[in-house]
Parts: structure tokens; C-alpha cells; sequence
């Protein structure tokens, strides 16, 4: 079951989907489940996926993605808290998210169903 503020899916870059499902495959055996060209997820003890979207070419490290039942409280919370939104609430295939900076500069984002 999921939970609001929980670490939720880990998202890593990619410039080569076909690449990184090579790698990942046949070092650890990992399935894959490809939503087009440009993403691919996996389940591998936590969900997670890859993204090889041209235009999320100034994400280079991977992203932590935490869970919220009302994602726009969840927005609240975190600009209260002192987090910096640095990409503003957008839907994609299964939900809607958005990305935000933590005081020490790391980006995360959260998304809901």
C-alpha cells in the first residue's frame, strides 16, 4: 500500500533506453516494461524506471520519487517546509507529478495516482 511521503519509485536518466535495458538485463536479470521509446519501467524490489526523454537532458543523477494521496497538500508541505518546487505539477501515463529541490540542493519529486 502506498503512503503519502514514502520513497515510492527510484527514476534514473538515460540517453540509451535499449542501452540501459541491455546492461541491467544481463547483469541482474532484470524485465522490463517499455512505455515508448523514450521510458522504461522496471520492479526490481523497488518500482522503478528509466528515462531517455531528450528534454530531461539536465537531470544526470537519479531521482527519487515519494508518494502523495493529495498531491497539491503534499506541495504545500514541502514549500513550508523550506523545498523549492523546480518543475510545477504535470500529469504523465499513470498520474501527475512534480519536482522540487531539498534544502542540501538534491532533486526529488512526488507524484499521485
Amino acid at each position: 500500500m502506498r503512503e503519502d511521503g514514502k520513497l515510492d519509485y527510484l527514476e534514473f536518466p538515460a540517453r540509451d533506453a535499449e542501452a540501459m535495458k541491455a546492461f541491467y538485463g544481463q547483469a541482474f536479470g532484470w524485465i522490463f516494461q517499455d512505455y515508448g521509446p523514450e521510458y522504461v519501467a522496471f520492479n526490481e524490489g523497488l518500482d522503478g524506471g528509466f528515462n531517455a526523454d531528450p528534454g530531461e537532458d539536465a537531470i544526470t543523477s537519479p531521482l527519487p520519487v515519494l508518494y502523495a494521496t493529495d498531491l497539491e497538500a503534499m506541495q504545500t508541505r514541502i514549500e513550508a517546509a523550506g523545498g523549492v518546487i523546480v518543475r510545477p505539477i504535470f500529469a504523465f501515463p499513470g498520474g501527475r507529478r512534480f519536482h522540487f529541490r531539498d534544502p542540501a540542493g538534491t532533486e526529488l519529486a512526488v507524484w499521485s495516482e
